[in-house]
Order: structure tokens, then sequence, then C-alpha cells
């Protein structure tokens, strides 16, 4: 098994790699922003009066699922059904979870509570986007994986 390049040790100049990583990281931002801006917008539009750790847990958990389901989709165009899950399934869940943590930490000390207002949205996908970008980047130029 081949062992992973530090992150000191790698070239972080390949603009092929940043683009490639991008993409990559952008179709995980679609997909984990509709199941986490969903299910906050659920709570709040209802009016459902729950733990506000609650809601951030089901987001992420829902953020992360429909990022499995989204790329899920998208792989079955080059590959079955069952490859394309378990390809998805096995996308980086530490590039999934700072992604989303990014995501409510802005759009909460933008906001002061867990509420989404279309002001915080644009700060909120663009921390979501930009934090995990680096790591997807060295994924791909360390260990030649994609974390979709």
């Amino acid at each position: 098994m081949e062992q992973a390049a530090h992150w000191y040790s790698i070239d972080w100049r390949c603009r092929h790699t940043w683009g490639k990583s991008a993409y990559n990281t952008l179709w995980c931002l679609i997909g984990c922003a509709i199941g986490d801006f969903g299910t906050i917008y659920y709570f709040q539009h209802y009016q459902i009066e729950v733990s506000p750790w609650l809601v951030l847990a089901l987001a992420m958990f829902n953020g992360i699922l429909t990022s499995i389901v989204l790329e899920t989709i998208l792989l079955m165009r080059s590959m079955p059904a069952n490859e394309a899950l378990r390809t998805a399934a096995g996308m980086s869940l530490i590039s999934m979870l700072s992604m989303e943590i990014a995501m409510n930490l802005t759009d909460w000390m933008l906001v002061g509570s867990l509420q989404l207002r279309w002001w915080s949205l644009l700060p909120a996908l663009a921390a979501g986007f930009v934090t995990p970008w680096p790591y997807n980047y060295w994924r791909l130029k360390a260990l030649g994986q994609a974390c979709h």
C-alpha cells in the first residue's frame, strides 16, 4: 500500500488539481446544503420547538445523507448502482463534517441562532466550500483519491 505524502511535501500549486478538487467540493456542497438547510428551514418554517442541538445534529445528518444520494445519482451515469452507492458512501467523512460545521457555525455567528436568513446563506455556503477544499486537494494529490 502506498504511503500518503505529508501535507508539506506535495505541490500545492497544481491548477488542475485545484480545479478538480473545487469541482468535487462543489458537488458535495450542493448535496450537503440541500439536506442541511432543508432541515433547518423545516423546523424554522413550522416553528417546531426543540433543542437547537437536535436540529443541528439532524441538519448535519441529513446534509451528509443528501450528499451521498446526490453523488450516487451522479456516479450512476458511469457505473452500476451498487458500485455508485458504495463509492458515494466511501466519500471523505472528514470533508463532509468540516463542511457541515463550517456552514452551520457561520450561519449561527451571523444570525445569532440556528435560523436561516437570505443574507446568511451565501457566507455560509462560502465557508462550507473553502473549509474542506484544501483537504480535498490533498486527498487528490497525496492519495490519488477524490472525496467523491
